[in-house]
């Protein structure tokens, strides 16, 4: 892989071999392949190794049924939000790309759906079900916070990284509330709708040529 940049054949091959790891191995992969990763944003095959890790060390918690499953969790749970704070100091410094986005769209949808609703709600009982509601909160007020600073600083609007970033993120926002589980939808939607106005200003000014299919969106996650 390091004399031959997006070996698809390679990528999959160490994919393959993630299932034959133990999990110390997977979480010193994990840091190892972030310096490659990082050098190599464009290389979407890389991401999806990091995904295939993150999944092997979630499947490995979803096996565990003693008491030391709550500790577990609490260390799963800290990987998936290490890679969420690497991915997002990437987005900020590779203006852009693309690969970036699909893999926090990852990383969102399983810390949502797999570790904050159903892992720690019915695995780890010694955590109040309302301390979920505000981690998934909490996730949210910092994804749009994230969006917002990537979609509204456009300094020149012929740049095209700049626009692509604006057009990124918007997009991954419209997406990740759409996965909002229908208890905690109601308080999504209203700090949705609350910047839907700025969302729209951005997206037709970044690409007008996609107006009509702005509108549906926004307003389909507009209706109540």
């Amino acid at each position: 892989m390091k004399r031959s940049k997006m070996n698809y054949r390679a990528w999959n091959h160490r994919c393959w071999l993630v299932s034959f790891m133990t999990r110390e191995q997977v979480l010193n992969e994990l840091k190892q392949s972030r310096n490659w990763s990082g050098l190599h944003v464009a290389d979407n095959s890389c991401f999806h190794y990091h995904r295939r890790l993150m999944i092997w060390n979630l499947e490995g918690f979803c096996h565990i049924q003693d008491n030391n499953s709550s500790g577990y969790f609490v260390e799963t749970y800290q990987v998936w939000k290490e890679e969420l704070d690497w991915n997002e100091s990437l987005i900020k410094r590779y203006v852009g790309r693309e690969a970036l986005w699909l893999h926090r769209r990852f990383l969102s949808l399983y810390l949502i759906k797999h570790i904050a609703t159903h892992l720690l709600g019915v695995s780890c009982q010694s955590k109040p079900k309302a301390s979920v509601d505000i981690d998934i909160d909490s996730l949210m007020d910092h994804e749009l916070c994230l969006v917002h600073s990537c979609s509204t600083t456009i300094p020149d609007a012929n740049f095209e990284d700049f626009q692509a970033q604006a057009i990124h993120s918007a997009a991954y926002m419209l997406w990740l509330t759409k996965q909002i589980p229908e208890y905690q939808g109601i308080n999504i939607q209203e700090k949705l709708q609350a910047g839907a106005g700025d969302l729209m200003r951005m997206l037709k000014r970044s690409c007008p040529d996609r107006s009509s299919l702005w509108d549906y969106l926004v307003g389909y996650h507009s209706e109540p």
